[in-house]
């Protein structure tokens, strides 16, 4: 049976998804805030800790990618390459060392769902959208005074929305999520009320990144309550801060740390 994930086959050509590495190139819009820290370590399982500094640090972002294996094949069939995905990412402690974290998000292709359960990035379906930039027509370009919006939905309810105005050049997209993501793969047992059959914590990061020039600005975020999401529960009790830049990043694997 050939295929790097499911489903395998005798050729290997239904698989959802190719073998690392994989590349992406995408659009960031990063709104950063701060919430309740009581919040925050309620997402972080043993043996995860809060930050030392600045705890209750949060970064909401929305991304527009196109992705691809090896080979970029994907790339010239856009439905295989194109997605587009909002995530939460928090900061967290462990033996010593800050991590990054994404607690939540979500995803508009199946592609996506399952290289997020390679990976430990908690994944799972809804609506995503943003404003695109464009040099031309009515589209915002890439400067002082630029507006975006951003929202999300799943399970047919809207989750959040957003508008983000640009003010300048910034030396950085944020520091949320700018550490190695410290992620958990669970597996749970297939025999009612046994422990999980896989259960790790695993470090993992950009084996190579670019981006162009980051964009600092101002935002302004709304949260909507749902009976299958909790993402309210991190309401923004202070901003910091929302940026827009263009990046090209390459994931390979990562390492087991427990």
């Amino acid at each position: 049976m050939r295929g790097f994930f499911y489903p395998r086959s005798a050729t290997g050509r239904s698989s959802l998804i190719p073998a690392p590495p994989w590349h992406y190139s995408g659009d960031l819009l990063t709104l950063e805030y701060r919430t309740s820290p009581e919040r925050v370590a309620e997402l972080l399982p043993e043996p995860l800790g809060l930050a030392d500094d600045d705890p209750g640090a949060v970064a909401l972002i929305w991304a527009d990618w196109q992705s691809c294996g090896s080979s970029g094949e994907e790339l010239l069939d856009p439905v295989r390459s194109q997605y587009k995905e909002c995530f939460v990412v928090v900061r967290c402690s462990f033996e010593g060392r800050t991590f990054s974290r994404c607690v939540y998000i979500w995803v508009d292709k199946d592609f996506a769902v399952l290289r997020g359960m390679h990976q430990g990035y908690p994944k799972k379906l809804g609506s995503i959208h943003q404003t695109r930039p464009h040099p031309y027509g009515p589209a915002p370009r890439i400067e002082a005074g630029a507006r975006f919006g951003a929202t999300l939905a799943a399970g047919d309810r809207r989750l959040a929305e957003a508008v983000v105005t640009l003010t300048g050049e910034a030396e950085s997209n944020g520091f949320v999520n700018g550490h190695p993501m410290a992620h958990h793969r669970w597996l749970p047992s297939i025999v009612p009320g046994e422990p999980d059959a896989h259960a790790e914590l695993i470090e993992s990061g950009a084996a190579a990144f670019e981006g162009g020039t980051p964009w600092a600005g101002i935002f302004e975020l709304e949260l909507f309550d749902s009976p299958t999401e909790e993402l309210a529960r991190l309401p923004v009790v202070e901003p910091i801060g929302a940026y827009y830049r263009q990046v090209g990043v390459t994931w390979n694997g990562g390492k087991v740390l427990r």
